[in-house]
């Protein structure tokens, strides 16, 4: 109506534009992947990794850090946790930028649907990152993003469709209800 009209004026007034989100495609290959199942959260030696292990795993993926163990450059001699299993490629796409929560969901019913052919993957994971400096608060607590800024979320998806729900939030944030 008019007030959209008042908006888009005010914005090509002051040459404020809409940027689209940065979406980057990669193939992992021979990634070591922990060994996961739905129902062990905590993991059992031997035999899965828990919750706690795939987080920090998936940390060091998503920031490409080298998962070899080899102290040549001692930034990181992490490696992937045991039991873990060789993947002969892995799909990465990261989008950056301002996300609507409804197209987040879009991307996880869409994630969901992989699993309704047959697929060699056990699991597959959606990471939902926030800004630093974003707003976001959970009961009456502000966002302490002057202290570290942590707001991210994690759903691991498994192959019968039970999921894993992982929350990290800032030491001043409460966790959300």
């Amino acid at each position: 109506g008019a007030e959209g009209s008042t908006l888009m004026s005010y914005f090509s007034k002051n040459q404020i534009q809409a940027l689209k989100p940065k979406i980057t495609f990669s193939t992992l290959k021979d990634l070591e992947c922990p060994v996961l199942q739905s129902n062990e959260l905590q993991g059992k030696p031997d035999e899965s990794c828990g919750t706690e292990e795939l987080f920090e795993w998936l940390g060091a993926v998503l920031n490409q850090v080298s998962l070899n163990n080899k102290s040549s450059s001692f930034l990181s001699t992490y490696c992937c946790p045991q039991p873990n299993t060789t993947v002969e490629k892995a799909f990465l796409c990261t989008i950056t930028g301002f996300i609507i929560p409804e197209k987040i969901i879009q991307l996880l019913e869409q994630l969901c649907c992989y699993f309704g052919e047959p697929k060699l993957a056990y699991w597959l994971t959606l990471t939902v990152h926030g800004f630093a400096d974003s707003p976001v608060s959970w009961r009456e607590s502000e966002h302490g993003f002057h202290k570290g800024g942590e707001n991210l979320y994690n759903f691991v998806i498994f192959r019968n469709l039970d999921y894993w729900l992982q929350m990290a939030v800032g030491t001043n944030d409460d966790c959300p209800p």
